[in-house]
């Protein structure tokens, strides 16, 4: 059942998702790439802090002098005052002096720094016993990451004094992460917003997929009129090629329906004939004879309807004229000739033959002509004048045209008939009254020909002085060649 089929998988869902997921992992690596960079800062920063303070406590001892007495110092308390009172620790920065065997200790503490109720690192006997053996090292601390280094100077007739730089680096990684954080709630922000546009626009963008779709479920072959709005983008063009697609089927259906609808009206009236006599016929031979002959001479003339019908139904076709070479215009005008004049017993002529090539499909040519001459010979007598004609011109409208013409000297058609007699099933009302048999799809058929030629067929002649029907075919114009095409 319909109902228990998936739900099929979205374009949109697909586009939109994979557009999150590339968007999310991006964001997600810019996340992840600040946050180490950030943290890498810290401890880089931090180190250099350290470095900094021990290389100018050492640049210091060297070269520095008691303010009090401008000579070296001489004590190591001394040289550690007033070092330490001329510095400014950084943020979460400690800097502590010691004093040889005394143990004096002098600290200066920096913006941000742990208070000793937090952690003292003058009690920190590990971190001592460390630096005794170490010029530098990283501890963890209940303050967090302290980052420590130690320089100590010989005092020149005194005690040593030692100095231990620690920068605690906690506070900094802490400004990292809300950095951090609010980019990752920038992020997010921008991942849903991208979301929501992506899905907007990908709607958008398949909104002719959609019609598309919504078109084919709605469309039935009594109801081919729907069409989608097509846009500017490329997308678009799928919903250009699918209406040109419901074009061509519209026109197959109703090629179809017009054939349906003109077999069923033209075949009804023999198939009502022949059921007629049969359901009479008896057992008297002459009657029996008389029947069949009625019967036959319907089932022919249903023949040609048919034949007829499917000759107009295959004009819908891109293939009903054909050509693969050209045809010498001379040799097709007499082979017209020699076919047209077994049609009946009249003074068949030849007033013109035209000399040259033309790129035409000889068959459908024959097929025209020689329904001119049918038509020609169903409005004379026997006796009367048929003649064909055939050259080359130079045609305003196609340029260089072939001229194939069928003249009688017949009734005429009458000026106001001269289009109408081209429908199907019209046969015209002629000058003298009379009505010849026939399905009127003769000159339908011409027409077709020579559109699929694309030229025309004039109607000329006045009436009650004879009928001129004229092919103008244009000499150069290209047709579909036999070989791309399987015969019909």
């Amino acid at each position: 059942m319909a109902s228990d089929r998936p739900r099929p998988r979205l374009a949109r869902d697909t586009i939109v998702g994979w557009m999150v997921l590339v968007l999310f992992v991006s964001l997600l690596s810019v996340v992840i790439v600040v946050r180490e960079s950030l943290h890498l800062s810290v401890t880089e920063r931090a180190n250099a802090d350290v470095a900094q303070e021990i290389d100018e406590f050492r640049t210091f001892t060297e070269d520095g002098t008691d303010p009090e007495t401008s000579k070296p110092f001489t004590t190591a308390d001394r040289l550690l005052e007033v070092y330490l009172s001329r510095q400014r620790p950084g943020n979460d920065e400690i800097i502590v002096g010691y004093v040889g065997d005394t143990g004096q200790v002098l600290p200066v503490r920096g913006p941000g720094a742990p208070e000793p109720e937090e952690y003292d690192l003058t009690r920190d006997r590990e971190l001592l016993a460390e630096a005794g053996r170490a010029s530098s090292g990283t501890r963890e601390t209940p303050a967090g990451e302290m980052r420590w280094a130690r320089a100590g100077v010989d005092v020149r007739g005194g005690q040593d004094a030692v100095l231990v730089v620690a920068v605690f680096t906690d506070p900094a990684r802490a400004d990292a992460d809300r950095t951090v954080g609010t980019l990752t709630f920038v992020s997010l922000g921008a991942l849903l917003f991208a979301g929501v546009v992506s899905w907007l626009v990908a709607g958008r963008i398949l909104r002719p997929v959609r019609q598309v779709q919504e078109a084919a479920e709605e469309i039935t072959e009594h109801d081919l009129t729907r069409r989608i709005d097509v846009g500017d983008d490329d997308v678009s063009g799928l919903a250009s090629t699918f209406n040109r697609m419901l074009d061509r089927l519209e026109e197959a259906f109703r090629a179809e329906q017009r054939f349906v609808d003109d077999a069923g009206h033209e075949l009804r009236t023999p198939i009502t004939v022949i059921r007629g006599h049969l359901e009479l016929m008896d057992d008297d031979p002459e009657s029996r004879q008389a029947t069949l002959r009625i019967v036959t001479t319907e089932l022919d003339r249903m023949g040609r309807i048919v034949t007829d019908l499917l000759a107009l139904a295959k004009a819908d076709r891109p293939d009903f004229v054909r050509a693969s070479e050209d045809v010498d215009t001379s040799m097709l005008t007499v082979a017209l000739e020699a076919k047209i004049s077994a049609l009946a017993d009249r003074r068949w002529r030849v007033a013109r033959i035209a000399e040259g090539t033309a790129r035409l499909d000889a068959q459908r040519i024959t097929q025209a002509v020689l329904q001119l001459a049918q038509n020609a010979v169903q409005h004379t007598r026997d006796g009367d004048a048929i003649t064909l004609a055939s050259d080359i011109v130079d045609d305003p409208e196609l340029g260089r045209a072939l001229t194939i013409s069928v003249e009688d000297t017949g009734p005429g058609v009458p000026h106001a008939e001269r289009e109408h007699i081209f429908e199907r099933f019209s046969h015209g009302e002629p000058p003298d009254g009379r009505r010849h048999s026939g399905a009127g799809l003769g000159l339908a058929i011409v027409r077709a020909i020579a559109e699929g030629h694309h030229g025309r067929v004039d109607v000329g002649g006045e009436p009650g002085q004879g009928a001129v029907f004229t092919l103008v075919l244009p000499v150069d114009t290209p047709l579909p060649d036999p070989t791309d095409t399987e015969e019909p």
